[in-house]
């Protein structure tokens, strides 16, 4: 009884893990925006922070899919 437990603590973590990359990745690109913006920084340095958005969000689809995949009881479970 203990597997069940130690995986939904698993499970639980990269949620968490996955919610705090997509929270600090949405505030830190708006951030970058609005002081790009105002400091009139070069367009390519929006890109970048687009870019790094992007890379933060790739993260946390793929952590989130791994525990869908882990709770789907398919094989390799």
């Amino acid at each position: 009884m203990a597997q069940p437990d130690r995986q939904t603590n698993a499970n639980a973590r990269e949620g968490r893990l996955a919610a705090l990359v997509i929270a600090l990745a949405t505030v830190l690109w708006l951030g970058a925006q609005w002081l790009g913006k105002r400091q009139g920084w070069d367009p390519s340095y929006a890109f970048l922070a687009d870019l790094a958005a992007i890379a933060a969000y790739i993260f946390a689809l793929v952590v989130t899919w791994r525990i869908w995949r882990r709770g789907s009881g398919g094989p390799g479970n």
